[in-house]
């Protein structure tokens, strides 16, 4: 009788393991990013009473007799489905969709994890608040340039941070001058120019018609502007189609003279290639005349917000309006991402059983997108794991009752002599 209490013991122990995944599923219910842990079992060794004989004769084949030695947890699965997305609308919480890890590190270790309720440290870095781990992926440059071929490293978002300014460097004037006014009439527009320390200057070119096919244009700066402005003027010339005479360009140079400290002067001239004053879209046709003119360069501005695309790029928004790309988040994806280890705190580190990470541009590959303002619920389902519950209950009901009615045997065993 001993065989088939040792047999229900190990049912005990192994119904009871499943009653602790099962808890340890529910009691992570509302936890983000928690993968579902299943347990499956296997028998152990059996003993062999008879063995398998093969055919001979007249006889058939005789199967073998075995009794089976109870049972052993085979292992404990992490379900790694996907998990619903929860509406949070906060900036730096990011869900993924579809496969794929964030890549978390403390400077000498990597962990993985799909929690992404990130937050932005005092340093800027960008971090898991609850364990201070920084998010990993590819910094940009000083232009917002992302290298993704270099190491992954640290992601930050310096809000606050004071961006320089960039001079301007070429003009473009599009629109159109009207065909049918007198010699003499007159269009003109308003440009916006920053010099080299980010200061704006109010620049006014006037088109006057001198010919049928012909205008002359002047810019000047305005009178109240800190820079000393130098007229400048020139020609423009249009087909009888309506359009910038290729034959004769048009001409004049575009120049400020500035006296606040910046580099000097500003010039602009249509005459290069490619044309830092660019006249070549204008038109002259019937209707209203309306040229319209725009400039680069920006004045120098602080970075107040930014966003993050599908892709895993950070673009930083300025308060000159300006956007420059901050950074790219890296997702990390693994052959067996169900051998990786809990390590606790949602992360998951590297096993043997895992295979290393592969680690790229969110999108790519088999990795997943990114959805920010959103967190990945854990994948619990209740009515599976109340379901699970019940089960082991009973499984561990039944083996409770072989114990006891492998004692009741011996009992009677033991009472046969009296």
């Amino acid at each position: 009788m001993l065989p088939s209490m040792f047999s229900a013991i190990s049912g005990l122990r192994g119904h009871q393991i499943m009653l602790d995944v099962i808890a340890n599923n529910i009691a992570n219910v509302n936890t983000v990013g928690y993968k579902t842990g299943r347990v499956s079992f296997q028998d152990i060794l059996s003993e062999t009473l008879r063995g398998a004989t093969a055919p001979s004769g007249n006889l058939g084949s005789i199967n073998p007799a075995q009794i089976g030695l109870g049972m052993t947890v085979a292992g404990i699965d992490m379900m790694m489905t996907q998990g619903n997305l929860q509406s949070t609308n906060k900036l730096t919480d990011m869900a993924i969709q579809g496969d794929g890890f964030f890549v978390l590190a403390d400077g000498a270790q990597q962990s993985f994890t799909r929690d992404g309720a990130f937050d932005i440290a005092v340093d800027g870095s960008l971090v898991n608040p609850a364990s201070g781990l920084k998010v990993q992926g590819w910094a940009a440059d000083a232009q917002g340039v992302i290298d993704t071929t270099a190491p992954i490293g640290s992601l930050a978002i310096p809000i606050g941070q004071q961006t320089t300014a960039q001079a301007s460097t070429a003009i473009t004037i599009r629109g159109n001058l009207d065909a049918n006014v007198a010699v003499g009439a007159t269009a003109s527009t308003s440009i916006s120019l920053y010099d080299s320390l980010g200061v704006a200057h109010a620049v006014k070119v006037t088109y006057t018609k001198a010919a049928a096919n012909s205008w002359t244009w002047a810019a000047a700066t305005d009178p109240a502007d800190t820079g000393a402005s130098t007229l400048s003027t020139g020609t423009i010339d249009f087909t009888n189609a309506g359009q910038v005479d290729p034959l004769n360009p048009p001409t004049g140079t575009l120049s400020i003279a500035l006296t606040n400290g910046a580099v000097t002067p500003l010039a602009f001239d249509p005459a290069l290639v490619p044309a830092t004053l660019d006249m070549t879209s204008m038109t002259q046709f019937a209707g209203t005349s309306e040229p319209l003119g725009a400039a680069d360069g920006f004045a120098s501005g602080t970075l107040v917000t930014f966003a993050v695309n599908n892709g895993g790029e950070i673009t930083g928004v300025y308060s000159n309006g300006q956007t420059q790309a901050l950074g790219q988040i890296a997702l990390a994806t693994f052959l067996n991402s169900s051998g990786l280890l809990r390590g606790g705190q949602n992360m998951f580190n590297e096993s043997n059983a895992s295979g290393g990470p592969s680690i790229g541009i969110p999108g790519s590959g088999s990795r997943g997108d990114i959805t920010t303002g959103s967190l990945e619920m854990s994948n619990v389902d209740l009515a599976t794991q109340f379901t699970g519950m019940i089960t082991a209950q009973r499984g561990f009901q039944a083996n409770g009752r072989v114990i006891t009615t492998s004692d009741e045997v011996l009992q009677e065993l033991v009472n046969l002599k009296r």
